[in-house]
Parts: C-alpha cells; structure tokens; sequence
C-alpha cells in the first residue's frame, strides 16, 4: 500500500526517510503546469518528469531514494507512485492533495488553479 501523505506531512516523513541521499519530490505534472504553479526545493531534490516520461526515464531514479510523488490533486502522482513500487522502489509516497493542497497547507503564494 502507498503510504499518503498531506503536504503538511512532508517535514515529517522526509526525516523520517532521510539516509545518505536527499529525499525526492517528484513533480510528474506537465511542462506547463509546472510553469503555472510550482514548489520550491527544502530539505528535499525537487525533480520535474512528466508522467507519460516516467518509464522511459527510469533509470534516472535510484530506487533506494525516498521518493515522494506530486501532483495537481493526487490522482496522477498516485499512479506514478505505485508504478514505482511495482519497479522495486521502496520507499515511495503520495502527497494527497497534490500542489493544490500544497498552496493552501504550505504556501500561499503558490498559484491554485
């Protein structure tokens, strides 16, 4: 079971999954999305791949990351996070509410739309 999580949960659940490499926030929306409205890189790698690319760019993920996946309100980056997990990643999320949530729980000045 993919472990969800709100935008407010993220602090917590990157320290709790920290280790030798920096978790990941995974963005799978499209390019103009993330022009649209888009997060700023914490205590985590902030990585843009659109969902239809995750396949073929795999291999640019290591799998003992933890990875949390974004998107516009969940529904996307929860396929993507199961794929993942179905790859052999092990430590994966998704951030329920996606950068909707994200705007109203975190940051206001992030444009809803």
């Amino acid at each position: 079971m993919i472990e969800q999580i709100r935008p407010l949960e993220l602090s917590t659940w990157l320290s709790r999954h920290r280790g030798d490499v920096s978790p990941v926030v995974l963005d799978v929306r499209e390019p103009a999305e993330w022009r649209t409205a888009s997060v700023q890189p914490g205590d985590f790698t902030l990585l843009n791949m659109s969902m239809g690319t995750v396949p073929a760019r795999l291999r640019e993920l290591d799998p003992r990351t933890p990875i949390a996946c974004l998107c516009h309100h969940g529904g996307r980056s929860m396929q993507v996070a199961q794929f993942l997990v179905n790859q052999g990643f092990a430590q994966v999320a998704n951030i329920a509410g996606g950068i909707d949530a994200w705007a109203v729980e975190l940051d206001g000045s992030i444009p809803r739309y």
